[in-house]
């Protein structure tokens, strides 16, 4: 694996329910991050839709997410870059013939292939009654021509065992979805921090990168800033943020030194000490045992 790697975060104000308008709005600045060299692209959580679950046309949109998910691969292709196209909306149906709503994120390669998938399993509190979890499905790194791949989604970021357990499967970068707002503190909260949100972001990011020897591709949605946070950003152990963008709208194009990783593991040995048959923790991750 080559130790730079030329990875895009794309960030833009995304329009509720105007699925093909953010979808041009996406392939647009995937094309952007094309010419300009990059390996990987990544789109917001919810980039097509935006959230709006209780409106019927939300449901109605994640019914079309296979075509979509097409254009993407189609794409992929063409520019010969791999994308991970935030989060797509998908609509199945339970064993019990109910309707169940995935908030999943793929991994396309540069062939236009699907690597891998994963489905959110951290469901914040408002999207409960919406989405269904990933439940006890295994956090599973996947292969990829940027190296070995976790992707989460958003509220995962804030569970370490996540982390953990992709890094116990190898990953070396973890990418992260988001659509984070300053309102996803309570009213009691912004009255302590108005930045509180912002704050989360900057000390969890970088702290996971330090915990766990990864290197974290984070892309949010962005918009007016009472509103939207945007703050997409490629972080690394030792040095914290290589490029975090603001809440302006586009392309950040960065090189991503991998070679930073070895570096954290030589002075930290935290992938050494998991993968000891001695680790000391009782929920040791099943990919360990």
């Amino acid at each position: 694996m080559a130790p730079i790697r030329r990875v895009a975060t794309i960030q833009w104000h995304i329009k509720d329910l105007a699925i093909e308008e953010n979808h041009e709005a996406a392939c647009k600045y995937i094309r952007q991050a094309a010419a300009d060299g990059a390996e990987l692209a990544v789109l917001p959580e919810y980039h097509l839709s935006g959230w709006v679950p209780n409106d019927p046309r939300w449901a109605e949109q994640a019914g079309e997410a296979a075509k979509y998910r097409a254009n993407y691969q189609s794409l992929a292709k063409e520019l010969k870059i791999c994308i991970v196209p935030g989060t797509i909306i998908e609509k199945h149906v339970g064993p019990d013939e109910d309707t169940l709503f995935y908030n999943t994120a793929y991994f396309i390669s540069n062939d236009g292939t699907i690597l891998g998938s994963y489905r959110k399993k951290n469901i914040w509190h408002p999207e409960r009654p919406h989405l269904t979890s990933s439940g006890e499905e295994r956090h599973e790194a996947i292969d990829t021509p940027i190296g070995r791949v976790g992707m989460l989604i958003c509220w995962d970021l804030a569970f370490p065992e996540a982390f953990r357990e992709l890094i116990a499967d190898g990953a070396d970068i973890v990418i992260i979805p988001t659509f984070w707002t300053p309102h996803d503190a309570s009213p009691e909260a912004l009255h302590h921090n108005p930045d509180s949100e912002a704050l989360f972001l900057a000390s969890t990011i970088t702290s996971r990168c330090f915990e766990n020897t990864c290197g974290i591709i984070f892309v949010n949605a962005t918009g007016p800033k009472e509103n939207f946070l945007g703050m997409s950003q490629v972080a690394l152990p030792i040095v914290g943020p290589v490029a975090k963008m603001g809440t302006e709208e586009g392309v950040c194009v960065v090189n991503m030194d991998l070679g930073l990783l070895d570096i954290a593991e030589k002075n930290y040995k935290v992938r050494q000490d998991i993968g000891k048959e001695g680790w000391h923790y009782l929920y040791r991750h099943s990919s360990l045992q």
